[in-house]
């Protein structure tokens, strides 16, 4: 006899009682379910969805902080040296950064907990938090550096993100995020989300963290790589003397093995990433839910065979031992060495001040706009533009950035991938708590999420970076004044590897451009007429929320 179809009517029926108890019961009623027009089923396929959606952040976090050294220092090393760190890197130290890898995961989950289930039991939005894409980025290879090659340590950047969740934290319960965020310039803050999504490709298409694609000319700085393993180099900052010696640049490091020999496009690796790349993309194009994490499945599968070209676990002292550990499948990992690893010793330096500042005003901008575009999204924000929920929503990131840097992670922000739940039907922060008890089940599968390759990271990186783009269509680019400070905001921070340097690049270039009509404005009206709204050229429309721009002779509106 075949079993009964999910979709027949006696399973619809059940399904319909158990709604109907759970809508009527105390959860319900906590929940709003019925108030809202959803049901205890379609909450949990919410959660389902967008976990299906983030999944991929417990791996790739973990790879772009690894990316860092986090807590690994030369002492790890087999034979300590100023270069054992750097490609070719010592056994040891790449040990410590496997060791380091699982905490991160560990810590990644722990953190989107915290996050998720606040957002969920104390401000009922179906609207899940994690680790942020970008932020990560900036804490890894700008402020830390590469193996610790930046400007402060990893303890002092884990500091750093500490008093700058604090400080988000006192900012949203004084009621100051929305208008904060009101200050950064509109075509800014409209182009940061898509120059952190170029930034994130351009790692995605990088060795260290991706497939590959791109590797280093000294003529034109990049140009095609995806070599092989055997024919990668790497390259060291010299001088040479007089005498036909040479040596290492003080401050200089050895760079990753971004220089390619010989044989470009002939990576195994690299074609293998392209079939995940396929599937993620067609999985997109089909609005298939879980489309980034069936790519890093596909491409993870075929590494973890032993005696290929694409294996995950070559045939070396490191390879045996993350063969070994993989094998364990499932395994509660403590965290170790992240925890608690707060350092304050950079504290009277100003690159530590600079990146607490960047982090402060990163977050601002990423998580209140995805909060915000989110809700507006699910249809909770009212004429004035406020929310229910809105206080304990912009609390909980805030509380999970205090607690993530406990843990050892970068700075934690609302996920825009909750819009696949919202789109599920999710409607009720038991779309979050389900997103949240799947973070609990990953505790356990930490030898399997520690053995996911960097080139079936790389292409979820830049297929993201793809959906962050979407932001560049609400720019006037007719308007030069507006126009010219988004891109050089956008070409900044992937040039430059820096979200800090591109945010700078273009609220200065915006205040420059400006500078005349403020100047003229304030001349011609005096101090006290000045409409600071009709400088810049823009107004607020309260009815409605929506922003009209005054072009010569036509006025147009143009979303928020």
């Amino acid at each position: 006899m075949d079993p009964t179809p999910a979709d027949s009517p006696s399973a619809r029926s059940r399904l319909g009682r158990i709604n109907s108890v759970v809508a009527k019961s105390w959860l319900g009623k906590r929940f709003k379910l019925a108030e809202r027009g959803s049901t205890f089923t379609t909450e949990l396929r919410a959660g389902t969805a967008t976990f299906l959606t983030m999944a991929y952040i417990l791996a790739v976090n973990a790879s772009i902080l690894v990316d860092s050294g986090a807590t690994c220092s030369i002492s790890d090393c087999n034979n300590p040296s100023p270069t054992c760190k750097f490609p070719p890197v010592d056994a040891g130290y790449a040990a410590c950064l496997d060791r380091v890898r699982r905490d991160l995961i560990v810590a990644t989950a722990a953190s989107s907990i915290i996050g998720s289930v606040i957002m969920g039991a104390f401000a009922n939005l179906p609207l899940a938090v994690a680790p942020g894409m970008g932020t990560n980025a900036y804490f890894a290879y700008t402020v830390v550096g590469f193996h610790g090659s930046g400007s402060i340590s990893y303890g002092n950047a884990l500091a750093a993100v500490f008093l700058e969740g604090l400080l988000f934290l006192l900012l949203a319960a004084l009621g100051f995020r929305s208008k904060l965020a009101k200050l950064v310039p509109r075509p800014v803050r409209i182009s940061s989300s898509a120059g952190i999504g170029l930034f994130l490709a351009f790692i995605g298409l990088q060795n260290n963290q991706g497939v590959g694609l791109v590797g280093y000319s000294s003529s034109t700085l990049v140009t095609l790589g995806a070599c092989p393993r055997d024919a990668r180099a790497s390259l060291a900052p010299v001088r040479s003397f007089s005498n036909g010696t040479v040596e290492l640049i003080p401050g200089g490091t050895v760079s990753g093995d971004v220089l390619c020999l010989h044989g470009r496009m002939e990576s195994p690796t690299f074609w293998l990433a392209v079939v995940g790349f396929l599937i993620i993309a067609f999985c997109l194009i089909k609005r298939i839910k879980g489309a980034l994490i069936y790519g890093i499945i596909f491409v993870t599968a075929v590494s973890w065979f032993r005696g290929t070209t694409v294996t995950a676990f070559p045939d070396t002292v490191a390879g045996d031992d993350a063969y070994s550990y993989f094998k364990k499948v499932v395994d509660v990992h403590p965290i170790r060495s992240t925890a608690g690893a707060l350092s304050f010793s950079s504290i009277g330096r100003g690159h530590f001040w600079e990146a607490l500042v960047t982090f402060l005003y990163v977050d601002i901008l990423d998580t209140t706009g995805t909060l915000y575009s989110m809700a507006r999204f699910a249809g909770f924000v009212d004429e004035h533009g406020d929310f229910e929920g809105q206080y304990f929503a912009f609390m909980s990131d805030a509380t999970a950035i205090v607690a993530g840097s406990l843990l050892g992670t970068s700075p934690v922000t609302a996920f825009v991938e909750s819009s696949t739940g919202i789109r599920e039907g999710g409607r009720t922060g038991l779309t979050a708590l389900t997103v949240a008890g799947y973070f609990v089940l990953s505790f356990f599968f930490t030898p399997l999420l520690a053995s996911i390759p960097a080139w079936a990271v790389g292409p979820p990186l830049v297929l993201v970076g793809v959906m962050m783009m979407k932001s560049v269509a609400d720019i006037d680019w007719e308007d030069m004044k507006e126009a010219i400070p988004a891109f050089m905001t956008l070409i900044l921070m992937p040039l430059t590897y820096s979200i800090a340097y591109g945010l700078i690049g273009g609220i200065g270039t915006y205040v420059v451009l400006h500078s005349w009509d403020w100047a003229w404005s304030h001349l011609r009206l005096g101090p006290d007429d000045t409409n600071t709204s009709s400088v810049i050229g823009t107004a607020v429309d309260n009815s409605n929320g929506a922003i009209r721009r005054n072009n010569d002779q036509n006025m147009k509106p143009i979303q928020a």
